[in-house]
């Protein structure tokens, strides 16, 4: 997803010194009065407040700096018997995993080897203002055939990602795990496996950018979506009867539609069903698995057959642990279970939710030596688990540990979710990206961010650079997926200054408009 910048007379100014730091001539215009009676001025990536904050990480910090190399450049992937062009990293598909432990200092050197620019963005982190990845809001972005240097620390644990922030890249091979360890987390785990879920367009179907072309021309009519339901702006109130006519139930939590794109396939860890990725275990491992949904715009169904999972984080943060059948996971979200490996052979398999297209799957098996086995549409549908108890976000809780010290907020901010023009256009506050309206806020305030679905899609809705607490006593998610006509409430601490973007991680809603920032002030 890559904002564009305002036109010239409230362009970021770049300005010499520190990387990616940035000047503050007219960023928003004049800055528009808060209801408390004040008024600031925008703090910028490069303001003294945000490095005091990396500062005081690093006081806290481990001390280990772990350095990596990134190269991002056109390469050719095999999925498993499909060969396709594409963009990735180093030329891996999901690409390289970093891993660390909390409090490490993580540097990586990226090399844009693309024929376009790209950042990159580390997807939940709450990480410096000014390594955010976003062009022409936190960075520059980085030109063809040029480089970056990202450093920061990173504060938290959790199952974590990284893709760039421009154009439609996400929905190449540009995408890979950031796995950040905890060094007080006891040993339960017989051991892991990471899962990156995606759907897949590039270099076999329609490219990404055509996609987004005829989304922008054709709107959802031209997908085959619900077209003009969408356009439902200003019916507060009327949630409950939105949410029935876009078919929320508890067979359809997310709705009847589910997506504006059919892809032609979808994988586990680059793989198809045909060729699957292959979880080898033992009978008896207490196995955790770390799911990354990677996908532009499918939300997935998740199950391990003949498996129960144990839900244990979400987005990177722990939760009171929670056994279900199966869970939906949207664009963006991260959840990490706990099985406990049966006997046999077994599909890992994560189906469309509530759009079409063919079902991604990889394989849990204990025969040793054993090698990929097809696994067909059939058996795949076979799967009982996908019918069984389903996760909600009402069962999901943060630990004690990670809750939020409960506190009246000092700043209540609103977003209403809205369509425009057939599709055409994805709003926040009646506004595109271009046109936005920033959400102001002070540093060190208790901030409550109320979002309302006013279309009859759903919306995974991601904020940058910190990790709210989901309604009353909830789970600690960057990433929550607001179904049609909910009215959900985020509850976060500013303590992270800085310019953040918030928006709609379904790559061609956002890229359509549907993206805003969160603005502290001065």
């Amino acid at each position: 997803m890559s904002p564009q910048l305002p036109p010239v007379s409230r362009r970021w100014l770049l300005g010499a010194g520190t990387a990616g730091a940035l000047g503050a001539a007219g960023v928003f215009g004049l800055p528009r009065l808060l209801d408390d009676g004040l008024s600031g001025s925008p703090v910028l990536p490069g303001a003294g407040s945000v490095q005091a904050t990396e500062t005081a990480r690093e006081r806290a910090a481990s001390g280990q700096v772990v350095r990596r190399t990134l190269s991002a450049r056109a390469t050719e992937v095999d999925l498993g018997g499909r060969v396709v062009p594409t963009w990735t990293y180093g030329g891996e598909l999901p690409g390289p995993e970093i891993r660390l432990t909390a409090g490490d200092r993580l540097q990586v050197a990226l090399t844009n080897g693309l024929p376009d620019e790209t950042t990159v963005h580390w997807h939940g982190l709450a990480l410096r203002n000014d390594m955010d990845g976003v062009p022409g809001l936190t960075q520059q972005a980085v030109a063809a055939g040029a480089s970056f240097d990202y450093d920061f620390v990173v504060p938290h644990p959790g199952t974590y990602w990284f893709h760039p922030h421009v154009g439609t890249q996400l929905d190449t091979g540009l995408y890979a795990p950031l796995i950040v360890e905890d060094p007080d987390e006891q040993g339960r785990y017989t051991d892991e496996v990471v899962l990156v879920l995606d759907d897949w367009t590039d270099g076999w179907g329609d490219s990404p950018a055509d996609l987004l072309a005829r989304l922008a021309a054709e709107g959802m009519s031209g997908m085959g979506g619900m077209g003009d339901m969408g356009g439902m702006g200003g019916m507060d109130g009327m949630g409950s009867h939105m949410a029935d006519m876009a078919g929320v139930s508890p067979d359809t939590p997310l709705g009847r539609d589910g997506g504006d794109v059919v892809y032609p396939a979808n994988l586990v860890n680059g793989r198809l069903p045909s060729d699957p990725f292959v979880v080898p275990a033992k009978r008896g491992d207490r196995l955790r698995l770390r799911l990354i949904n990677a996908s532009g715009d499918t939300a997935f169904r998740f199950a391990v057959a003949g498996h129960v999972l144990r839900v244990t984080h979400t987005d990177g943060f722990p939760v009171r642990p929670v056994e279900v059948d199966t869970l939906v996971i949207g664009m963006g979200e991260r959840y990490d279970v706990e099985i406990e490996v049966q006997d046999g052979s077994f599909p890992i398999v994560a189906r469309p939710e509530s759009k079409e297209g063919p079902s991604a799957a990889a394989l849990l098996t204990t025969a040793p030596g054993s090698r990929r086995m097809p696994l067909s549409s059939r058996e795949l549908a076979r799967v009982t688990e996908l019918g069984g108890r389903l996760l909600r976000l009402d069962d999901l809780a943060a630990t004690e540990a990670v809750a939020l010290e409960r506190r009246t907020p000092d700043r209540e901010l609103s977003m209403s979710l809205e369509m425009g023009d057939g599709g055409r256009e994805w709003l926040i506050n009646g506004r595109t990206y271009e046109d936005r309206e920033p959400l102001e806020l002070r540093q060190g305030e208790r901030v409550r961010l109320e979002m309302v679905n006013n279309t009859m899609m759903f919306h995974p809705m991601h904020l940058h650079g910190h990790t709210p607490v989901i309604g009353e006593g909830g789970p600690r998610k960057d990433t929550v997926n607001v179904v049609p006509g909910q009215r959900l409430s985020l509850d976060f601490d500013a303590d992270n200054p800085g310019q953040w973007l918030t928006h709609c991680h379904n790559l061609y809603h956002g890229e359509l408009g549907m993206m805003t920032v969160v603005s502290y002030v001065a």
